[in-house]
């Protein structure tokens, strides 16, 4: 291949575009309407000559403010058009650290053949969908050899691998974050955590303010109590109502209530009603109770929904072991409060039973639900004597509010300090 040519290229079995194809293409929720046009996309650098991960899109909504839409939300990119999950975060996009833009920063640019040390034009650049995963990377660069001006036309054209040209990092000025980050950004959120918590309160909030919102959520999620607060603190408030949205509800709401009462209600304003929502249904309840653990988010099934569609939701990257172990099948609506809670399938149970089996045949109704008043102590016990990693939580008309899972009770049996501890033993062990 010697051109950008068309929108996708299929051959090697996963869609792969040209980003030129997308500049000004228009983007669609799954009802048809169209919500905005793409101006840019949004990439990540990483370590060595590994193909950046792409981030998501700018998306230019109709009130003409460019917001972000993450490739998690994209369904479909095809015929000029993009497909999204129809959620969309509209606050105003800021570029971070460590991101770059591909339209506005990686075309164009002068870099250098690996092979040869040849100076050429970048024209372009192909983003490719991961198999059987909703990441993209960018996988191919289309470039000009000769100089740029008028001379541009008469170069040679290459389609080749990311890995086989040099020159798309910048040079940092001052002390930015991406380096660091690049080092560790294979680490497991908790190892991250561990290194967050070793670093000078400045260097950390430079690294907090690189890291995307889930990953930072997830760091968050593994830090003491102390440093949730500094690092929460010294983000914008947008910013923080972005990482909290992205948090596990119960984990922002445990940090939201180590926050003065006027923070608090400030963030919770800010973040998006329906999670807003779930966080202040989770402060309702006493901290050391199975209403106050409980996270708002475990998988809801209809009754009439198959074994094949509760593997498929079981198999979502971002479930924690503990909350993928089961699905609860519930009557409409499926959010939490549910309709009438029916009972709990296990997942050894669905990996027994037949693609097309409906999970109202194959429930476990005899497992009694927790109330969400029950004492931790309770919860602990229910847990140990039913060999249970998440236990339903369910209130007094019947419908599920969430479940309570093993890890945040080993959170709150454990001592307060239990991390600070852990962080000490490693950087000494």
């Amino acid at each position: 291949m010697t051109g950008s040519g068309g929108g996708a290229d299929m051959a090697a079995g996963a869609p792969r575009v040209f980003v030129s194809h997308l500049a000004g293409v228009p983007v669609f929720d799954p009802n048809g309407d169209q919500v905005g046009r793409v101006r840019d996309l949004v990439a990540m650098l990483r370590v060595g000559r590994r193909p950046p991960r792409l981030l998501g899109l700018v998306v230019e909504v109709i009130s003409r403010r460019r917001i972000f839409l993450p490739m998690t939300r994209v369904t479909g990119i095809e015929s000029g058009q993009v497909i999204t999950t129809g959620v969309l975060n509209v606050r105003r996009f800021e570029q971070r650290p460590t991101e770059r833009l591909v339209l506005g920063e990686l075309l164009d640019r002068r870099v250098r053949l690996v092979e040869s040390g040849e100076e050429v034009t970048v024209l372009d650049v192909a983003i490719q969908q991961l198999p059987a995963r909703r990441d993209w990377e960018i996988d191919k660069v289309f470039v000009r050899k000769g100089k740029g001006g008028a001379l541009r036309r008469k170069g040679e054209t290459l389609t080749l691998e990311w890995s086989a040209v040099t020159g798309f990092s910048l040079e940092e000025h001052g002390q930015g974050a991406e380096s660091l980050l690049a080092t560790f950004e294979q680490l497991r959120p908790a190892d991250l955590a561990n290194v967050l918590h070793h670093l000078s309160p400045k260097r950390r909030a430079e690294v907090a303010a690189a890291l995307d919102d889930d990953r930072l959520a997830d760091v968050l999620e593994e830090l003491p109590d102390d440093d949730q607060v500094e690092i929460l603190g010294k983000l914008k408030e947008e910013r923080a109502a972005d990482v909290l949205e992205a948090m596990d509800p119960d984990d922002a709401a445990d940090l939201l209530s180590e926050l003065p009462e006027a923070d608090k209600e400030r963030l919770l304003t800010l973040m998006r009603p329906d999670d807003a929502a779930d966080v202040r249904r989770l402060m309702a309840y006493e901290e050391r109770t199975a209403g106050g653990l409980m996270t708002t988010e475990p998988i809801v099934l209809r009754p009439d929904a198959t074994v094949a569609d509760a593997l498929a939701r079981v198999r979502q990257q971002d479930l924690s072991p503990a909350l993928a172990a089961q699905v609860y099948v519930c009557r409409p609506p499926d959010e939490t409060p549910t309709g009438k809670y029916l009972g709990t399938v296990h997942f050894q149970r669905l990996l027994r039973d037949p693609p097309f089996a409906l999970v109202s045949s194959i429930v476990d109704s005899d497992l009694p639900p927790l109330s969400p008043g029950t004492p931790l102590r309770t919860v602990t016990q229910h847990l140990a004597a039913y060999n249970m990693v998440a236990a339903p939580v369910v209130d007094e008309s019947g419908s599920l509010l969430g479940a309570v899972t093993v890890d945040d009770v080993l959170d709150h049996l454990l001592p307060d300090d239990w991390r600070e501890t852990e962080f000490e033993e490693s950087a000494h062990g």
